[in-house]
């Protein structure tokens, strides 16, 4: 066997990668979706597996498809449920539909035939019907007036985008023209559909219209679902949890708070709670998620408001009722945790690395958690958790390519930085690092800022990777990024880029004592808030303490980032709008310091990224250019806010790596 080499781009598209893993009822299995991309065809291909949790040998279930995803089990655990766009029975999908197939193999069947597309589904608990989120025309009546309107919109000549709403995109695609995300009933023998809102003043929240925006009461009599109650639909509006009665559809608003922000409803095992995530937002725009219990008919209650972290979901009930599961960040890594009611506590069940996603089937006796989880050193892997046992691997998608690459070591550090406050550092080694020797140091800031440099395998910034032409990788866990309780996140708020400056400039000295580290040979690179963060630094470090920057997608002028589908939560993180203050908010813009940006600059941005639009990066290249900096600009027509397609990600890695060789780097 040939001896194990560094990570490549090449070798970084081969892992495949896992996700949408949906547990069995009875615990027995699990199915997941795996995606393999083609570096030659320039895409990717997305297939089910089926996984035993006893530990028997994964079995491909789907194979004609070529973007199988959500795949979600009948209750009796026989058929499992997905969203494609295929070409079968006759007739090619426009728009994606669900297709329901045996567990024990066979072809799909095409369960829906809706013509706007099914964006998100959960199971009817007879195992006949199936809830399914859908963007409509809300005046329409009707599966065929939605359908003849389809006909008619997508045939349009026009191309142009005409709204008068607040909320009209999202990242990288405007929201339906006209339409909004309702809740539709699919009588599965028929092919029967209603819709759940038709005539009521009721939507999912536009940002993501997914299956954790509702749940389905375990008679089956009631779903609940997260709306925006506000007649104006913002992305930064409070949310609030509606049930629908499916006999008569009338629609009761279980909680609602002009302080709170509600999401993730999850009705318990008997149907008398609703377990949510509540953020007291009124308090702080950065509120952590907190558990909720909805009583049915009863108000509403937080657990556990002293706990320092940030729930996410999913939320899951145990088998017995007794305890919600769900995900949260801690220190750089992400786990599955516990609340159990009686007595109150949480704890955690499975530790991360990163825990993607999970799930949870079976009974009080036997239960079983699945989990996704990936770590910095490997790809997501799942196993199967089982009481006290030692977790058991279901699948083993990428060992081989693994043991092809070498990778280089990792650790975490700690310093003193802005405040006074400890701040975590991740460090990855090359392959071979030798302390004796002298090493180039890039810095990696993260994005967000709510979110985390940790214990991942990340495939658009991917530590091995950029450190395996021998470099030094630095990840700081700056003020403001999540995991390390409400204060650290909320301390930049109304001062951004003050307090993220100083713990990357402490990093900088800690690491500039450190032997190995060639302090001729420093670079800063970062993407989004890490971007926004490097063109920071760029007019606020003195130039020849970094080399060469790499600033991708990141903001430059926070005047004209208004354009940006945020823009509503932008006065809250500044502290102020720029026609009320606009000198708070240019004191807070890299653009305010352009006369003093003189460190050469590689800027990368997308044409498709409404997050932080492109404007930002072709101003800050341009502002180089004409300042006579040494700037090259990559910029994509199709790519977003991240680079996704395969030979974009090559040409982006090659475009990084040739940069930093030039100004000095390995």
């Amino acid at each position: 066997m040939a001896a194990a080499q560094p990570l490549t781009i090449d070798q970084l598209w081969a892992f495949e990668r896992v996700a949408g893993l949906a547990a069995s009822p009875d615990g027995a299995r699990a199915v997941c979706s795996v995606t393999r991309a083609s570096m030659d065809d320039n895409r990717s291909n997305t297939q089910l597996w089926l996984l035993s949790t006893t530990g028997a040998a994964p079995r491909q279930l789907t194979s004609c498809g070529d973007k199988d995803g959500q795949p979600a089990w009948s209750p009796s655990g026989d058929r499992v449920a997905f969203i494609a766009k295929r070409e079968t029975q006759g007739r090619k999908d426009d728009t994606p539909q669900i297709y329901v197939i045996s567990a024990d193999g066979g072809e799909a069947r095409r369960a829906s035939t809706f013509a706007p597309g099914i964006e998100a589904f959960k199971w009817m608990p007879d195992g006949k019907r199936i809830v399914f989120a859908a963007w409509v025309w809300p005046e329409l009546k009707g599966s065929a007036a939605q359908a003849k309107r389809h006909k008619s919109f997508t045939g349009r000549k026009e191309s142009g985008y005409a709204t008068s709403e607040g909320q009209y995109r999202y990242f990288d695609h405007h929201h339906p023209m006209g339409r909004v995300a309702h809740l539709l009933l699919l009588d599965i023998a028929s092919g029967r559909i209603t819709d759940l809102f038709e005539g009521q003043p009721f939507e999912l929240p536009r940002d993501a219209p997914n299956a954790d925006c509702f749940d389905i009461s375990p008679d089956g009599r009631c779903i609940a679902f997260a709306f925006d109650p506000a007649p104006n639909k913002l992305s930064s509006n409070r949310l609030a949890i509606g049930e629908l009665k499916l006999a008569g559809r009338s629609i009761t608003i279980v909680a609602q708070d002009v302080a709170w922000d509600f999401a993730a409803p999850c009705y318990s095992h008997d149907g008398q709670s609703i377990a949510a995530i509540a953020a007291h937002v009124g308090k702080t725009h950065t509120a952590l998620g907190q558990l909720a219990i909805i009583t049915r008919g009863g108000g509403w209650k937080t657990l556990g408001a002293k706990w320092d972290h940030d729930v996410n979901g999913p939320l899951r009930w145990s088998a017995d009722g007794q305890s919600i599961y769900f995900i949260a960040e801690q220190r750089g890594r992400c786990h599955l945790w516990l609340h159990e009611l009686k007595p109150a506590s949480f704890g955690i069940v499975a530790e991360g690395g990163w825990v993607q996603t999970f799930d949870i089937a079976g009974t009080a006796g036997d239960q079983v958690i699945v989990t996704a989880a990936d770590s910095i050193n490997h790809p997501v892997r799942v196993h199967a958790h089982r009481g006290d046992g030692k977790p058991l691997r279901l699948e083993r998608f990428n060992d081989e390519l693994l043991a092809k690459v070498k990778l280089g070591t990792a650790e975490e550090a700690s310093i003193t930085g802005a405040l006074g406050d400890p701040v975590q550092l991740w460090l990855v080694y090359p392959p071979g690092f030798d302390k004796k020797k002298k090493y180039p140091v890039t810095h990696v800031i993260h994005g967000g800022p709510y979110a985390a440099a940790g214990d991942s395998f990340a495939y658009r910034w991917n530590s091995h990777l950029l450190a395996s032409r021998g470099h030094v990788v630095a990840m700081v866990n700056y003020h403001g990024s999540s995991g390390f309780g409400l204060a650290f996140r909320d301390s930049i708020m109304g001062r951004l880029g003050q307090l993220e400056l100083q713990d990357i400039e402490a990093a900088t000295d800690w690491l500039l004592q450190q032997r190995w580290a060639d302090r001729k040979r420093f670079f800063a690179t970062g993407g989004s808030y890490g971007g926004y963060l490097v063109a920071w630094m760029n007019g606020h470090v003195k130039p020849g303490r970094y080399q060469a920057y790499v600033c991708h997608a990141g903001v430059f002028d926070r005047v004209a980032t208004w354009s940006a589908d945020s823009y509503t939560h932008r006065p809250m993180d500044l502290g102020a709008s720029y026609w009320d203050d606009m000198a708070k908010v240019q004191a807070q813009s890299p653009a305010t310091f352009a006369a003093t940006m003189n460190t050469p600059t590689l800027v990368t941005h997308g044409a498709l990224d409404y997050r932080v639009p492109d404007h930002n990066g072709l101003a800050y290249y341009n502002t180089l250019k004409a300042r006579g900096v040494d700037a090259r600009l990559l910029w994509f027509p199709d790519e977003n806010h991240w680079v996704l397609k395969p030979r974009n990600s090559r040409q982006w890695y090659g475009e990084f790596f040739a940069w930093l060789h030039k100004h000095g780097g390995a």
